[in-house]
């Protein structure tokens, strides 16, 4: 066991984050820590980093416990390198590694200094710490915030291998779903642990909230028969059971279990017209660096578009061109007459830290129309899990995700009828994200988002918008997961031209034998010349295009390797069915 956490209790101002919990975290656990925003996931996350202190109960660690934490805002020395923050912070990492790895999350200048880097190279260079420090516990607070979709992906891959014990705060439900082994969801100061992915999760929670209501509608029936026989006697009361006027008030003080509150939305827009918006051979550059060219296209009522592209390639400003925020350098882009737009961008508006919740608020507007009918700007934010208490603290008491789930409220309460969503689910939770989705379903007007969220591209987008290498943008129609299919359908279709799978037959050939006989000797080879690169990267020094090459190298050796050790168990696994084949006879 690495952690034990024993009756912890810890308030943050007058709020409990956590009353009398107990959990413990073992050496190969992947646990995901699940949560409406601000119900105090990164405070947790911190107690156990040994980062914050808590009021009762105790914490205990294994001895000598390493432990990498990438918090949700990462802290450097601003005047130092990149490259040096992260061989500096222990000397078991070696450089090689450290440039591998900020390669692979976009990072290439590793000198740079760390005051010139924007807040999403500033987060891909803390994740590159946290994944090299060497510990028996990391911890990883929102990993995928400012990813691109194929660094996801590989950061996915990477934590799947991962032999040490995670713990995670993350909204990526693919994520959730194919690493975590264990969900502890924090719910109005309790901790419940279960053992399980997403999806099992789900019916697990699902199971023990109707339980819970089960429970608590028998105490009511018996709280009800009880009150009726105390009432019936009333002149009697002194010859009545002591012991059972008692189990009534233990019975009836217990606390009835809390429904945990949700983001109620209902559709609010505007009505629009035929014409929505149309953009003709857009292009766009940033100091002589090309964006995209020539991208025209008409934009339907109910079309639901998601943009993909490499961090940096031009999404946001794409989505800044189509919203005439920036002009296009060729190109126009008309809007129809009734567009009403609502553009919830990354990291929100600059917000008055000051400002209580509900004028914010109010500056858009005091009451909106819904389908439901018309509420105030307080009975919308109620909606929005804000509280009368909430409505009047100032915006800076709220989390970075109570921020966004505020922020988001703002954008729709101008009933938009087009909506441009840039990253919507970053820092937003698990709930709120499913909200809005089923609130985009029911939406009576055109989407266009930018995000790397796989889930939510699959659920929402029917057509994509993809940034190429020439700097064109392709229309592709599916989702996310479309996408990656006809992807791997191309790669195998070429493979299958190449080399046409081999059928299964009765016996080995003498080519296969000959293969098999020869396997052990070839993936030795193929490791050798690895162990050898390795070497190679490491007396490189600062030669970054020497390295990048040599890893590249690695990688294709790797997939040798890969297919050779694929081909190697087709074939055993063909050898052992002939062999029971013929025992059989």
């Amino acid at each position: 066991m690495l952690i034990s956490a024993e009756h912890l209790t810890k308030h943050q101002n007058i709020k409990s984050i956590v009353k009398d919990v107990s959990f413990s975290i073992e050496e190969h656990d992947k646990i995901a820590l699940i949560g409406v925003n601000g119900t105090g996931k990164t405070t947790l996350m911190r107690i156990i980093a040994g980062l914050e202190t808590y009021e009762e109960g105790k914490i205990i660690k294994k001895n000598e416990l390493k432990i990498s934490y990438l918090p949700q805002e990462p802290v450097f020395d601003e005047e130092d390198s990149i490259l040096h923050q992260i061989l500096s912070m222990d000397k078991e990492i070696k450089e090689f590694e450290a440039k591998a790895i900020l390669g692979k999350l976009g990072i290439q200048d590793t000198e740079r200094k760390v005051k010139y880097l924007s807040g999403g190279q500033r987060k891909r260079v803390a994740l590159a710490r946290a994944l090299l420090k060497p510990c028996d516990l990391l911890m990883l607070d929102e990993p995928t915030n400012h990813l691109d979709n194929d660094m996801i992906e590989w950061l996915e891959k990477y934590l799947i291998r991962y032999n040490r014990a995670i713990f995670m705060v993350t909204h990526d439900r693919y994520f959730l779903e194919r690493i975590c082994d264990k969900m502890i969801e924090i719910d109005h100061a309790n901790l419940y642990t279960y053992d399980a992915n997403y999806s099992k999760y789900l019916e697990l929670k699902a199971q023990r909230e109707e339980i819970a209501q089960a429970n608590e509608r028998k105490r009511q029936n018996i709280l009800r028969s009880e009150l009726a026989w105390i009432r019936a006697g009333v002149q009697a009361r002194g010859t009545k059971s002591k012991e059972r006027i008692e189990r009534f008030h233990k019975l009836n003080e217990m606390e009835k279990p809390v429904e945990q509150g949700t983001v109620k939305l209902d559709a609010i827009s505007s009505r629009l017209g035929k014409k929505v918006i149309e953009w003709e051979n857009l292009s766009k550059s940033y100091d002589d660096h090309l964006l995209f060219c020539n991208f025209s296209y008409i934009l339907q009522k109910n079309d639901r578009i998601g943009i993909l592209g490499v961090n940096g390639c031009g999404k946001s400003t794409l989505l800044k061109v189509l919203a005439k925020e920036l002009d296009p350098d060729t190109g126009s882009v008309v809007h129809g007459e009734t567009v009403k737009l609502g553009f919830f961008k990354q990291g929100h508006e600059e917000m008055d830290m000051s400002m209580r919740v509900l004028d914010y608020i109010q500056e858009t507007s005091n009451a909106i129309t819904t389908l439901e009918g018309t509420y105030s700007a307080s009975q919308m934010l109620e909606r929005f899990l804000f509280d009368a208490k909430a409505q009047y603290m100032p915006i800076g008491r709220l989390s970075g995700g109570e921020r966004r789930r505020l922020y988001l409220l703002k954008v729709l309460m101008t009933a938009p009828n087009v909506l441009f969503l840039d990253e919507p689910t970053n820092d937003l939770d698990i709930q709120t994200l499913q909200i809005l989705e089923d609130y985009l379903d029911s939406f009576n007007g055109a989407i266009i988002t930018v995000s790397h969220d796989r889930y939510f591209l699959d659920r929402i987008c029917d057509k994509l918008f993809v940034f190429q290498e020439d700097k064109s943008i392709q229309q592709f129609i599916g989702g996310y997961s479309a996408l990656l299919e006809l992807g791997t359908k191309q790669v195998e279709s070429k493979a299958s031209e190449k080399k046409a799978k081999p059928k299964v037959s009765p016996r080995l050939t003498s080519k296969e034998k000959q293969e098999i006989a020869s396997m052990d000797e070839t993936m030795e080879n193929i490791q050798n010349k690895i162990d050898e690169i390795d070497q190679a990267m490491a007396e490189c020094g600062d030669d970054f295009e020497k390295i990048q090459e040599l890893s590249d190298t690695r990688l294709e050796l790797e997939n040798e390797l890969e297919t050779l050790m694929e081909r190697w168990e087709y074939l055993i696994d063909k050898q052992q069915q002939i062999e029971e084949m013929k025992n059989n006879r």
